[in-house]
Order: structure tokens, then C-alpha cells, then sequence
């Protein structure tokens, strides 16, 4: 199953409405907090991701609420869902996966 991490900010609109989205159109995903992960922060900052949330996959990354860009991922996903197919051939690596959170 494709990896999604929804990186958040506490009292983010954005965030809120992004979580919302996911929610109604079945999208399953994984919450991280920026606030809690300052090298997350950073990397996400070098590649032009200024704002929140950022959204990862397998195959793509965003920052803020995106409508067109969250729908054109559920139609990804209900592509491959029929296929029968669930996971990209070279996965991207997610900044998710290399930092952990700062308690």
C-alpha cells in the first residue's frame, strides 16, 4: 500500500482541511507534527516546501491545501486499486522515514 505522511502545524487551517479531505474521499495516511521535527523543518524548507501541511508519498510531495492535488491522488489510488496494483516500481524516499520526532 503507497505510504502517505501528512505533516501538520497545531491550529493549521490548512492542515485541518487537508486531514478532511483525506478523511472523505477514504485516503488512508499518517500524521506528523513539523513543530516536533526541526531537521524535518529544514529539508522540507530546501526543497521549497514553505508551508503547511506537506503532504508525501511514494511518488510526490506538496505543501499547503492542494484540492486539485489531493484529488488527482485519489484517482491515483482508485487507478490502482482496479490494476490490482499498490505499490510504485522505485519509491521515493520520505523525509518521514529518515527523521524522527523530537519529544
Amino acid at each position: 500500500m503507497m505510504q502517505i505522511t501528512l505533516w501538520t502545524l497545531p491550529s493549521c487551517v490548512q492542515c485541518h482541511q487537508t486531514k478532511r479531505e483525506f478523511d472523505k474521499l477514504g485516503i488512508q495516511y499518517t500524521t506528523r507534527e513539523l513543530h516536533r521535527n526541526p531537521k524535518a523543518t529544514k529539508r522540507f524548507s530546501d526543497l521549497g516546501l514553505l508551508e503547511a501541511p506537506i503532504v508525501e508519498t511514494d511518488t510526490r510531495r506538496w505543501s499547503g491545501f492542494r484540492i486539485e492535488k489531493i484529488r488527482s491522488l485519489d484517482t491515483h489510488l482508485r487507478t490502482e486499486r482496479m490494476r490490482g496494483l499498490n505499490v510504485p516500481l522505485i519509491p521515493m524516499v520520505q523525509i518521514a522515514d529518515e527523521e524522527k520526532d523530537d519529544e
